[in-house]
């Protein structure tokens, strides 16, 4: 497979919402998932890529263990809570910055897999974060978009440095 170049902030196609997979993905499901992996994240959205797809992949455990390769088809985050979190995210599309970001503790997402098959799972702890932040880049959000204003402003100013 490949990897694919990743587009980083402020690219427009960032912003963008995504279109719904109709069809098959699963070449670029394996070359995002080469990417993923080479860029040594845990989570990579299509758009990132410059697809403008309903589509990512992640494997938060690989850096401590197994590579476990999730692909995530059309995927629907719930929030199961009204608790947040706060948590350090980065993205690869922002590189060498890291956010404190509030999210759901805990989510219900639901997806279909490359073979077609519906799943739903109950998610916690960063496995929960990791899906919400991946579904924010189909949404056409970034983790500045997640920031009070004055830690965004700032934020942005040190990344444009």
């Amino acid at each position: 497979m490949s990897v694919l170049p990743i587009l980083c902030w402020p690219d427009a196609r960032l912003k963008q919402v995504c279109d719904p997979v109709r069809g098959d993905v699963s070449e670029l499901a394996a070359d995002m998932l080469d990417t993923m992996y080479a860029a040594k994240g845990r989570g990579l959205a299509a758009p990132q890529v410059g697809q403008m797809v309903r589509l990512f992949v992640m494997d938060t455990g690989w850096k401590t263990g197994a590579k476990t390769p999730c692909v995530f088809v059309n995927p629907e985050v719930e929030p199961l809570t009204e608790t947040l979190e706060s948590g350090e995210e980065a993205c690869l599309s922002i590189p060498s910055v890291a956010a404190r970001v509030m999210r759901p503790a805990e989510v219900l997402i639901r997806w279909r897999d490359l073979d077609g098959t519906d799943h739903e799972e109950r998610m916690t702890g960063f496995d929960a974060r990791c899906v919400q932040h991946e579904v924010d880049h189909l949404d056409g959000l970034v983790i500045f978009d997640r920031l009070p204003p004055e830690h965004r402003e700032q934020m942005e100013k040190d990344y444009a440095r």
